[in-house]
């Protein structure tokens, strides 16, 4: 092996740990999320009492399925993109141990991977979007319908919505910049 494949091989593991890393975080941050999503179940099955004393104002039964239904979805985003995150992690992890024992067929650049990366990510995006749905079902169905323009529905409301859409911002070009980077510099080091 020459010196210049052994400085690619280098970068090829470092970046793959880096990878590997990032895979645990996104994890993290989805189990975080799946617990968020729990305590919307628990409590949308609990049948909650709703604040607002006004009847035409309070949120029908509609909402509380629509909450439930929201919660679900978003469980199910974080278990596909934490899934999906978990079986990649696993198989850099295998490819960093045995790539060093001699020569393997992992292909860590190919479309399939990039596809599974891809998913795994917008996953959790969609995950946080059907998040802050349920929430604002939760507004609606313990502090009144956001139409009656309560000023605490409104309120409550339009800083979860605009919080959580600042998070999303700032949240999705991150980690799409970090997975682009990171499988770059695995295409520059084969």
């Amino acid at each position: 092996m020459t010196k210049l494949d052994s400085s690619k091989e280098e970068i090829r593991k470092k970046t793959m740990k880096n990878q590997v890393s990032m895979l645990g975080d996104l994890v993290s941050v989805n189990t975080l999320f799946t617990f968020a999503v729990f305590i919307g179940i628990s409590f949308a099955s609990s049948n909650p009492q709703t604040l607002e004393l006004r009847k035409g104002c309070q949120a029908d039964r509609q909402t509380t399925i629509k909450l439930l239904v929201n919660e679900v979805v978003s469980f199910v985003c974080f278990l596909l993109s934490s899934v999906l995150a978990t079986a990649v992690k696993m198989n850099l992890s295998m490819y960093v141990v045995f790539k060093s024992k001699g020569p393997t067929s992992f292909n860590f650049s190919g479309p399939i991977w990039n596809a599974i990366i891809l998913v795994s990510t917008l996953g959790s995006i969609l995950g946080c979007v059907y998040l802050t749905l349920s929430m604002v079902d939760v507004v609606r169905v313990l502090l009144g319908k956001i139409d009656c323009r309560a000023s605490d529905t409104v309120q409550a409301a339009g800083s979860l919505v605009g919080i959580d859409s600042l998070a999303l911002i700032i949240y999705v070009p991150c980690m799409m910049l970090a997975v682009y980077q990171s499988y770059a510099q695995l295409r520059g080091s084969n």
